[in-house]
């Protein structure tokens, strides 16, 4: 143990708080640790994954709206185009969101 841990008396893997880190707890607080990681480690792949997913959207929504007009389907390139304004803000809210909700829980 580290010198700050005996002024302090508590070691994070003492379960049942006897002072002593047992060879079970020692186990038990290593393996949290090792899920603690991948956890962090999928929460970064899925904000990852979710903001590429997203600049794509907000890319080939452009397109979609140009690929329709150039098939002659003007209904449907305006019907597209009518709605992109909340397309692009509910996008941009859903990733702010979780971006600063994940900056909070953070601190």
């Amino acid at each position: 143990m580290t010198e700050e841990i005996k002024q302090a008396g508590f070691h994070p893997a003492d379960t049942n708080g006897d002072g002593k880190v047992s060879d079970k707890e020692q186990a038990m607080y290593l393996e949290f640790k090792r899920k603690e990681l991948e956890d962090n480690d999928a929460q970064r792949d899925a904000i990852r994954k979710m903001a590429w997913f997203s600049l794509l959207g907000l890319l080939l929504y452009p397109i979609g709206i140009f690929f329709t007009s150039w098939l002659g389907l003007e209904k449907a390139a305006n019907l597209i185009a009518d709605i992109a304004p909340t397309y692009f803000a509910s996008i941009a809210v859903l990733v702010s969101a979780f971006f600063g909700a994940d900056a909070l829980r953070k601190k």
